[in-house]
């Protein structure tokens, strides 16, 4: 792969004669479940660069929906799984003993926020480690009930999307759904009257709960950051009640926020934490994490997976830990993530019509439109530019570009989005 020159560059209509070749095949035999965001068509990246099928350059601010954490093709990156790919492909952790997968767990494990030892599982993804971790809370407390939040976004697979509810149509036409899964609103008071007045006192008894399940910073239900204070009220009750606490980190951990993990912020320490996305930059690999003493509740065959930890994925995922590490990846989230959030609340200033609120941390950044449709137009429009951003929530834009990206480019993309809000 060639280095490729500083995005935008749009050289033809789009989509492009290539592109609408491949939306014509795709519109053929692929799933109607697809949701698409937009008539992108990548062929290549680099950094925070991608290129698609046409020759078009984009800046890209949404990496793979917050995955390439290190960038598009990272050289040590790239260079880790050519290794790892010319030793051993695949062989299944599940039933065999693969060094790499224990390696991988050990350094997952040493950056856990979680208090005494930790144990790690490996999974193919967000969902599956959504699922592993809410098998493992059943099993270790006896309890039936969980507890979920209203915005919150899990997984579409069956338990983990009735943990979602972020869309309706997310549930639309698969019911019934897994019994025993609540909801409450998220980020508020109303939080804890909600589960102590309303779920405790009418629907469950509080010693029926086996875990609240939360993104510390929630994703697909808008980029909403809790009010200080809300985790900690969050863990004390889980604490008042025998319940465990487990944190979804799929989106908000691998250094998005400028700590490794999100919920590291508040102080506040999980049972259970789940990661998948940025992970491995790019390869698919989650986990959950938790305290040794649940993870050795459970009996051989409990759990597993065929995929989960296979050598490939583990190889990039220690190399994008020892990037994050090694390059300082973790104070430039922080760094541009503050340039990224001021020049937003400009654009606020400018655009008070349009934008009504800005809020983030790190490189984990949310934009509230007036409308959900001016959010659709801003992102269409910003595509058209060469800026790569994605709607969440009900009427927002998310922006969560590769941890490696530069002030430059954050110059650039605050450029292009005041283009795309003005029109």
């Amino acid at each position: 792969m060639t280095t490729m020159i500083t995005a935008p560059d749009i050289r033809t209509e789009l989509p492009g004669p290539m592109a609408r070749e491949v939306l014509a095949r795709d519109a053929a035999v692929t799933s109607r479940s697809l949701p698409r965001a937009y008539p992108l068509v990548p062929q290549r990246g680099r950094g925070c660069v991608i290129e698609d099928v046409d020759g078009n350059r984009f800046l890209d601010f949404n990496a793979g929906i917050a995955v390439n954490s290190t960038g598009h093709a990272h050289p040590k990156v790239v260079e880790a799984v050519h290794r790892q790919s010319e030793e051993l492909l695949h062989y299944s952790a599940s039933d065999f003993y693969l060094p790499i997968y224990s390696r991988m767990g050990q350094a997952l494990a040493a950056t856990a926020p979680i208090d005494g030892p930790v144990r790690v599982f490996l999974s193919n993804s967000g969902a599956e480690a959504v699922e592993g971790a809410l098998k493992l809370v059943r099993y270790c407390t006896g309890r039936p009930y969980v507890i979920s939040f209203y915005g919150a976004f899990h997984g579409r697979s069956y338990g983990a999307v009735t943990l979602t509810a972020s869309k309706a149509k997310y549930h639309k036409g698969f019911g019934p759904l897994l019994p025993g899964v609540l909801h409450a609103p998220y980020g508020s008071d109303e939080t804890f009257e909600h589960i102590e007045n309303l779920l405790f006192r009418h629907q469950v008894s509080p010693d029926e709960v086996a875990a609240i399940f939360v993104e510390p910073i929630q994703g697909e239900g808008g980029y909403l950051v809790p009010p200080d204070g809300w985790l900690r009220k969050l863990r004390e009750l889980c604490d008042r009640h025998g319940i465990l606490l487990v944190a979804d980190e799929v989106q908000s951990g691998m250094g998005r926020t400028g700590k490794l993990w999100a919920i590291e912020h508040t102080g506040v320490r999980p049972d259970v934490l789940i990661s998948a996305k940025g992970i491995a930059s790019g390869l698919p690999l989650g986990a959950f994490m938790a305290r040794a003493e649940l993870l050795e509740k459970w009996s051989a065959g409990a759990h597993g997976s065929t995929y989960g930890g296979s050598p490939v994925p583990c190889a990039a995922g220690l190399a994008t830990l020892e990037v994050i590490a090694e390059e300082g990846l973790l104070d430039n989230a922080s760094t541009i993530g503050e340039q990224l959030i001021t020049g937003l609340r400009e654009l606020r200033r400018r655009f008070a019509d349009k934008i009504t609120d800005v809020r983030g941390v790190g490189l984990m950044i949310g934009v509230e439109f007036a409308t959900a449709e001016l959010a659709a137009r801003v992102q269409q429009r910003a595509f058209e530019l060469g800026l790569l951003v994605l709607e969440c929530g009900e009427s927002s834009i998310r922006m969560s570009p590769p941890l490696v990206v530069t002030a430059e480019e954050a110059r650039k993309a605050l450029e292009l989005f005041g283009q795309a809000v003005a029109g």
